[in-house]
């Protein structure tokens, strides 16, 4: 999905579809903070369909593991820094007022590697600054699940059948007792050709409890707490204490 099939993700979530959810992360960016609201670090930035919403109030710097999806990035959000990198790992130098991890943190499956993504966005954050992530789920929370979309691209005029993408979603935890969950797409991509592929992508995802989110948060140096988001899901608000200097 990341790879090969990079190109193809805007019609597995089409940015159009993105127009509420970074309303509600710029409030409760705008509640957390202390002072100013400029600039936001994104960790695991995707395909950008978040920030070309956001890019209208702030000042964006996108990074992502994936050059695949960094490159589609950039075709919506041509303006924007693009840079690669390991959200567990990364170090600019530098701060910003804001740090964004949505779904991508979804893929730091044990304790260590969630911490490190957490260390991460509180190196990049100036005192009151605050982070805002976004797990699919939590332990508390979470359900098997299936789902199913895609869509068609508007470009192509006069085929008969334009380029597109049908996908199935099977959520599962086949191991209740360890921390990750599994989520398994089959996908079928509708050629220029009008030709029909089909692909199986898996994915392991984290499973934490709320009290290790928050623990994990504390013992980086954040003040946390959690909420619920108007889709249900427990979100993570993260600030930087006012009077820390970064290392």
């Amino acid at each position: 999905m990341y790879g090969d099939l990079a190109p193809w993700f805007h019609l597995l979530t089409p940015p159009g579809e993105y127009e509420d959810e970074p309303a509600e992360i710029l409030t409760m960016l705008r509640e957390g903070i202390d002072g100013r609201l400029e600039t936001l670090l994104e960790l695991g930035s995707g395909g950008g369909n978040v920030a070309s919403v956001l890019r209208s109030e702030l000042r964006l710097t996108l990074t992502d593991l994936s050059p695949a999806m960094l490159a589609l990035s950039r075709t919506i959000n041509p303006d924007l820094e693009h840079i690669s990198g390991d959200m567990r790992t990364l170090r600019l130098g530098r701060v910003f007022d804001a740090v964004l991890i949505h779904d991508a943190i979804c893929y730091m499956t044990t304790d260590s590697d969630l911490q490190a993504a957490m260390t991460t966005a509180f190196e990049h954050l100036r005192p009151g600054g605050v982070a805002i992530l976004e797990p699919d789920y939590v332990r508390e929370t979470f359900e098997p699940s299936t789902d199913h979309g895609g869509s068609d691209s508007p470009d192509g005029p006069g085929r008969p059948l334009p380029r597109g993408l049908r996908y199935l979603e099977w959520v599962s935890d086949p191991d209740p007792t360890d921390s990750t969950y599994q989520v398994d797409y089959a996908i079928l991509v509708r050629n220029d050709d009008g030709h029909i592929d089909i692909h199986h992508d898996q994915h392991v995802e984290g499973l934490f409890s709320r009290s290790t989110w928050l623990r994990l948060l504390h013992d980086v140096g954040f003040d946390a707490h959690d909420r619920v988001d108007d889709q249900d899901r427990v979100v993570f608000v993260a600030r930087r204490p006012m009077g820390e200097p970064n290392r």
